[in-house]
């Protein structure tokens, strides 16, 4: 189990603050780089190893940091010289695709089901991954709707506003349910999932 600080840790910070440097959160001001530390603070919390950690970090450069003349296969090499084959496929079995095995662009539906379809193949560390990001994004979301009058200033930052955004929580909490994964985080992501569920 981790302590919540490592060199490993701290090196996965600094390679997730270079990749992300000029993201901000969707529809806020706020340095992407909080998401990722939330991620981690969130997995500490529930005691998992360094390497979920480091993954947790990571989970988003691949999917995200494809940009300054680096590819998917580059970010892939990247992150599996400097932190290991495992952190690497945890990193990848979180990731959304955006071509099919064939290599045919796939859209934003297409997408989200490949998504949920390989969740039946992921570690359990790529299922805690899975749930601490959508966690922490779902948790975020609840928090901005607290603190404003007009609740559609959140939703629309998302395609699909409201509508699509808690369905596809609600399918990836019931994914997490259909593959068996009982960890006490589900509970926590069922839990943020049903108040978001409630709201306008």
């Amino acid at each position: 189990m981790t302590t919540g600080y490592s060199d490993g840790i701290n090196h996965a910070f600094a390679f997730a603050a270079k990749h992300h440097d000029r993201q901000v959160r969707k529809g806020t001001r706020l340095p992407y780089l909080t998401h990722p530390a939330n991620v981690a603070i969130i997995l500490t919390r529930y005691g998992r190893a360094e390497e979920t950690v480091i993954a947790g970090i990571l989970h988003d450069v691949v999917e995200d940091c494809v940009r300054d003349g680096y590819t998917n296969e580059m970010l892939e090499q990247r992150i599996g010289e400097k932190f290991g084959r495992s952190v690497l496929d945890t990193v990848l079995a979180v990731t959304h695709r955006r071509t099919d095995d064939d290599g045919i662009e796939m859209s934003s539906d297409d997408r989200k089901a490949d998504f949920l379809s390989r969740l039946s193949s992921a570690s359990e560390n790529a299922l805690w991954v899975c749930a601490a990001y959508k966690v922490h994004n779902a948790n975020s979301i609840l928090s901005d709707l607290r603190r404003t009058i007009d609740a559609n200033s959140v939703w629309s930052r998302f395609t699909g506003g409201r509508t699509g955004r808690v369905k596809w929580y609600r399918q990836v909490l019931d994914r997490l349910d259909e593959v068996g994964f009982k960890a006490p985080i589900v509970e926590e992501l069922r839990a943020v999932v049903t108040a978001l569920e409630g709201q306008a």
